[in-house]
């Protein structure tokens, strides 16, 4: 039995209810997704654990209650493979934004009930993105929790179908990702918030590349008091995975900008196999062995403790 260590992040899964309820809007990979398939993708690229989410569900798939039952099924069958795979699966508990009630209470079932590692969370919800005050009633909750954040890009009411022939993820994911986290550092919420710890996706989107246009923008008089360190010292607080972004380019931008120890691993699965990310993070040539092996798991295992353990785990999911 060959033995993993690696944790992946960015691991999607499409429970029974969500493809019900977002219809003809899944993707080939998803409608394709197996449990089988999971783990045999894990296995390939040596993954011990992957922390489960829900990707671009639908917040227009009816009135509040349905999009609260849709949540909390999906929330319901990641705890069950959680508990049915120990070892093998974490979770990343789906919220039932912008419904600030509905997701109170999500919060708690998914924290007391199903011992959830986390929140995931999209980058924006029609026109507000992460940071914007309507959410303060949710951030504040979380807060408290000193929940960790998995946030998955999505494509704003305001960008859908602008370049014809091109996906909106190609364009799109990368820059609502850097909006939000513009949104939550220029908008206070970073600062507000201090023990939510935060995973952006994809090495954080167009954000590396853009940092000269934020860091002179923090610098005038209107940001000083707000942000007396600069931009840098805020953005570096938060972490960031590899997913579709395990090349040489993309890594050599963002580790200018992000500490090693603030990047976890990723893959983006069904989207992208694990197997692939290994290989591109190794051959970018961006870090060094012990940076990976941190990228690999130890980096996460510090705001997971529950993960935190030199013992590798078995294609079984028990320790070794």
């Amino acid at each position: 039995m060959a033995d993993f260590f690696r944790i992946d992040v960015h691991h999607h899964l499409a429970p029974p209810a969500y493809l019900d309820a977002m219809g003809e809007e899944v993707g080939p990979p998803l409608k394709a997704w197996s449990l089988a398939k999971s783990l045999e993708d894990m296995d390939q690229g040596e993954v011990a654990t992957s922390i489960l989410s829900v990707t671009q569900l639908n917040m227009r798939l009816g009135d509040a209650e349905k999009i609260r039952r849709v949540v909390r099924e999906c929330n319901d069958y990641s705890a069950k493979l959680v508990a049915d795979h120990r070892g093998r699966f974490g979770m990343f508990a789906a919220l039932p934004m912008p419904d600030v009630d509905g997701c109170l209470k999500e919060i708690a079932y998914a924290y007391d009930v199903l011992k959830a590692d986390g929140i995931g969370l999209y980058t924006s919800y029609h026109d507000k993105w992460l940071g914007d005050p309507a959410f303060d009633p949710i951030f504040a909750e979380l807060d408290r929790r000193k929940a960790v954040i998995y946030v998955h890009p999505a494509t704003p009411d305001c960008c859908v179908n602008l370049v014809p022939g091109i996906q909106d993820a190609n364009i799109e994911y990368g820059t609502d990702t850097t909006r939000a986290i513009a949104r939550m550092i220029f908008g206070g919420a970073a600062q507000h918030f201090p023990n939510v710890r935060i995973i952006w996706s994809h090495a954080g989107g167009t954000m590396p590349y853009l940092i000269e246009r934020f860091m002179r923008t923090s610098t005038f008089p209107e940001w000083r008091q707000k942000l007396p360190g600069g931009f840098l010292p805020e953005v570096q607080r938060f972490f960031y995975d590899t997913a579709q972004a395990s090349n040489g380019v993309a890594l050599s931008c963002a580790r200018k900008v992000i500490p090693p120890s603030r990047f976890v691993f990723g893959t983006d699965y069904p989207y992208r196999s694990a197997k692939e990310h290994v290989e591109g993070l190794r051959q970018s040539g961006v870090f060094d062995n012990w940076e990976l092996r941190g990228i690999d798991r130890t980096n996460l295992t510090g705001i997971l403790p529950q993960y935190a353990t030199d013992k590798p785990v078995g294609a079984t999911g028990r320790r070794s």
